[in-house]
């Protein structure tokens, strides 16, 4: 089964864009992008999908826009540094993930345009207050994690019913404002699925043994792990690891976790935040101002299932799940 590719549709109505001036004949435009994650990670998942993204756009990365990009390594300390590199590079626009990376974006320039790749909750994190014509120098795409986080507990319990007690591994600095109440909310509806949903807490990829030792005390029926690209996403081959030697089984937030051998991932397409979010830097770039465009959302999810971990685990996916499911590896 193939998956179904990831379209990005704008969920709110009107452009809100200003009327944009033609770019500068042969002017060289500069573009930053800040991720909290590694530099170690495969094209695919941002710079081939982005740069295509402009190409399409008419723009030749490396000729007429270069592309300066900075990694955190997982180190939040490291963004406000690096964001200040940018500024100091005289960008003309920023792409980040994160909103550990907007804050440091937003706190070296209130004036460069920001284009948020990927960020949950743009109104709960304190970035605008309008989606529709956010003001200020913030835009992008956002993703709601709380109501994706509802819906893969579903999903868990519609493959293993049995289940009971479920532990969540998440990191709370990815969401500064949001993390406790949108934790609280989750506890709630998983008590009404009848489960019992226990949260760890990791911030720090060395805590990673001591997490694994305690999930293992704690005799549980599955996990799943919150998305989060500074911390959660670049490890996510030791959390599946970790995962397969704990025989939990576990849903994760995006496709690169069953492909790194997780038992199943329900959520957005991250290659294709990326690609959509050079349409923004296009739109900038030719003028238009960032704080008149509005914010999208995904319209598309993919679940995909890992045929070849379940059998690892000894366990057996329900049809009525497999049916369901985007892409399954065998």
């Amino acid at each position: 089964m193939k998956r179904r590719d990831a379209i990005l549709g704008i969920a709110l109505l009107g452009s809100g864009i200003a009327s944009p001036r033609a770019q500068q004949a042969g002017k060289v435009y500069r573009v930053g992008v800040l991720r909290p994650g590694s530099a170690k990670e495969p094209a695919w998942v941002q710079r081939e999908p982005f740069e295509r993204g402009l190409r399409e756009l008419g723009w030749k990365p490396g000729n007429n826009v270069l592309i300066d990009y900075r990694y955190g390594e997982g180190d939040g300390m490291r963004l406000a540094p690096l964001a200040a590199e940018l500024v100091g590079k005289r960008v003309d626009v920023a792409v980040i993930a994160g909103p550990q990376a907007a804050l440091a974006m937003r706190k070296a320039s209130a004036s460069i345009p920001i284009v948020m790749a990927a960020i949950n909750d743009p109104i709960g994190e304190g970035f605008t207050t309008n989606l529709a014509r956010p003001g200020g120098n913030v835009t992008g795409i956002f993703i709601h994690t709380f109501e994706m986080d509802g819906k893969r507990l579903e999903l868990l319990k519609d493959a293993f019913p049995s289940i009971r007690r479920v532990a969540l591994l998440a990191n709370p600095a990815g969401e500064p404002k949001g993390f406790a109440p949108r934790i609280a909310d989750l506890r709630e509806g998983a008590k009404r699925m009848g489960v019992e949903l226990e949260v760890f807490e990791l911030t720090q990829k060395k805590d990673l043994p001591a997490t694994q030792a305690a999930l293992q005390r704690g005799q549980f029926d599955a996990l799943m792990v919150r998305p989060d690209p500074q911390l959660m996403d670049p490890i996510r081959f030791e959390l599946v690891a970790m995962a397969a030697k704990l025989k939990l089984p576990a849903i994760y937030a995006f496709r690169f976790y069953a492909e790194a051998g997780g038992l199943m991932s329900y959520g957005e397409s991250i290659p294709a935040f990326h690609y959509r979010s050079a349409s923004y830097v296009d739109r900038i770039l030719k003028g238009a101002n960032a704080g008149e465009l509005p914010f999208e959302r995904p319209t598309k999810f993919e679940l995909t299932l890992n045929l070849k971990a379940a059998k690892a685990l000894g366990l057996e996916i329900p049809k009525s799940v497999l049916f369901r499911a985007d892409e399954v590896i065998q």
